[in-house]
């Protein structure tokens, strides 16, 4: 109990508002706003809740470059930085791009006492296993067969898949892609591949955006507008839901959801004002998909994933932290921990995940988890899809990926 009581004690210390000489600091890094906003908020709540490195608090937030792909000895060099603080006891990257499992590799040769956290891992799993002590992502394996579950509810016909070669070389895409294709096979919907410039190329964001702004409506045109659209990347998000608000067409969630997700550049709104405050951003992007012609239509996770990955990973850093301290222990692959911390950010959203397994050789990784939130679709009114409380068929966790190549 004495125990118990202290590490409130420590906890309650660490959220007041007097943030003076911290005993332990927690580096976060994210990308840019340009590249994942919803990533760097979540930093932005963590330093509101924990107070910054600077103003005496425990949080040292760091960006990676944009174009991550081509830098990625800066990105290295930016997180393997964070382990010359003598305080530095966890470092959380999210997105964990390219060059963070080597980063991390780097950080526990010099500093084995840091705890390494990569949220939504772009390298392969057993890699970014390898040097992390938690890695998350977004469940590849349920919500390949959920989108397209979804899709068919909402009486979409056809499902469209943009995406470019880089990522679909990446493990964890295939396998989506290739439930997705199975069970649009299973509904008895059309799956369409479809191919756009990658935002990391020479061509850039814009260059990317313009793509999809041009090529949208013919897509629609094609494929008619009972069609489900879904692209890989961020960046191409905002164009495409703009033109399926003007054209027609479906989109159930982007691929890293969020109600800040391309949603407010692409109705043309205002949300400084309900900054931080996910109810009232989803009511206020509902309501302007609703008078856009969208309702029933669009759809979202209620609270950012970005923004939840990066905060909920950094309260379960300090909890972890704060454990040990105090001499306690704490498990930080504990699904319930992990649920418990990203549900700190989402009140009312309800969570589901499981560990990553091996399609081939049926490894389970204790320390990679995968999470995902309820489907919310947005109307007047809006609801949830349920499908946290879906089960999802055995089938879908023995695909490789390398079945529709």
């Amino acid at each position: 109990m004495k125990k118990l009581l202290t590490a409130l004690l420590v906890l309650a210390v660490i959220s007041s508002a007097a943030f003076a000489d911290a005993p332990f600091h927690i580096g976060v890094v994210t990308g840019t706003v340009s590249q994942s906003e919803d990533d760097l908020r979540g930093a932005e709540a963590l330093i509101a809740e924990y107070g910054a490195v600077a103003d005496g608090g425990y949080i040292q937030h760091m960006t990676y470059p944009d174009n991550f792909m081509e830098e990625q000895e800066t990105t290295i060099s930016v997180i393997r930085g964070l382990a010359d603080d003598p305080l530095m006891k966890a470092v959380i990257v999210n997105q964990a791009v390219p060059g963070t499992a080597e980063a991390f590799r780097q950080i526990k040769e010099v500093r084995p006492d840091i705890l390494c956290f990569a949220g939504e891992a772009h390298e392969e799993p057993y890699l970014i296993a390898g040097s992390a002590d938690l890695a998350t992502s977004n469940d590849f394996v349920a919500r390949g067969y959920l989108m397209i579950r979804t899709a068919h509810e909402l009486g979409c016909q056809t499902f469209v898949h943009i995406s470019f070669p880089r990522h679909l070389a990446m493990e964890k895409m295939q396998r989506r892609r290739a439930i997705m294709i199975q069970t649009c096979n299973e509904l008895g919907m059309q799956f369409v591949d479809v191919s756009a410039p990658d935002p990391t190329s020479d061509v850039g964001i814009a260059g990317a955006q313009q793509y999809i702004l041009e090529r949208t409506p013919e897509w629609i045109k094609q494929y008619g507008e009972n069609t489900a659209f879904f692209c890989t990347n961020d960046a191409h998000t905002e164009p495409l839901l703009k033109q399926l608000l003007t054209y027609g067409g479906y989109f159930v969630e982007a691929d890293l959801p969020s109600p800040l997700m391309g949603y407010p550049g692409a109705l043309g709104i205002d949300l400084s004002a309900e900054a931080g405050d996910f109810p009232a951003i989803l009511a206020k992007v509902e309501q302007a998909i609703v008078e856009q012609g969208g309702a029933g239509r669009f759809g979202t996770w209620a609270y950012s994933y970005g923004y939840t990955t990066t905060a909920g990973l950094g309260s379960l850093a300090i909890e972890a932290v704060t454990a040990e301290m105090n001499g306690e222990d704490y498990d930080i692959h504990s699904i319930r921990n992990i649920r418990k911390n990203f549900s700190k950010y989402t009140p009312g959203a309800n969570w589901n995940g499981s560990n990553y397994v091996n399609a081939t050789t049926k490894e389970t990784y204790d320390n990679f988890v995968l999470v995902y939130q309820d489907t919310y679709i947005m109307g007047d009114p809006g609801y949830y899809m349920g499908n946290t409380d879906v089960e999802v068929p055995d089938w879908c966790f023995s695909m490789t990926g390398k079945e529709f190549n």
